[in-house]
């Protein structure tokens, strides 16, 4: 099992799927899996709906930076699957992450601002 295939803690799921619905999103489901166009399996932590778009989202519960790398996979498996616009939680992101991030419409958001959003 890689780094990137282990399985979010599941507070910090919890924690999002809180976020979300806070901010007025619908969770349409935990740990799925959808075949995109490629005929690959793609695996996303959450799919989540607000107004008629749906969303996926990766979580990475690493005590690390998250790379421009990284998000590239989730932009990719994202248009993989027709649904733009991903989100990825993490605890930071690179600079470099950050501007494809904005360049790509692809959210980005920490664990502290999961936290902060419940008090």
């Amino acid at each position: 099992m890689s780094v990137q295939d282990k399985k979010p803690n599941q507070g910090l799921v919890e924690d999002a799927v809180k976020y979300f619905k806070k901010e007025g999103f619908k969770v349409k489901g935990q740990a799925v899996a959808i075949e995109g166009d490629s005929g690959v399996l793609r695996q996303f932590d959450l799919v989540v709906q607000r107004g008629r778009d749906e969303q996926v989202v990766w979580i990475r519960d690493w005590n690390r930076t998250i790379g421009v790398n990284v998000i590239i996979g989730l932009d990719t498996a994202s248009a993989d699957v027709k649904m733009p616009n991903p989100i990825m939680i993490g605890e930071k992101f690179s600079d470099h992450a950050k501007s494809y991030s904005n360049r790509r419409k692809i959210m980005l958001l920490t664990k502290q601002k999961l936290t902060t959003s419940f008090r």
